[in-house]
């Protein structure tokens, strides 16, 4: 039975960052492009910042997924040589 929720957990992670992450920057250029105000047929109309400040956002939960990502590959080394622990909730 350790097996199957090991294989669950992979695959719900794998999903998540897997498609999850390009949907969620693909959602973030959306609202970008209809926010900017410019029409795929050249009209151009008042810029709606809602819109860009939500893209801005999805587009900081990405870069932040990234840098957590990048620090917990990382979070031996990092705790070898400067003697941080990045993440002490977790037992290594």
């Amino acid at each position: 039975m350790e097996t199957v929720e090991a294989i669950f957990k992979v695959l719900v992670v794998g999903l998540l960052l897997g498609a999850g992450l390009p949907a969620i920057f693909a959602i973030g250029i959306r609202l970008h492009s209809a926010g900017s105000g410019e029409a795929t047929d050249g009209t151009v109309t008042a810029p709606n910042p809602v819109l860009k400040g939500i893209a801005y956002l999805l587009f900081a939960i990405i870069a932040a997924v990234i840098v957590i990502g990048i620090l917990w590959i990382t979070r031996g080394t990092i705790d070898y040589y400067f003697g941080v622990d990045l993440f002490p909730f977790v037992e290594s």
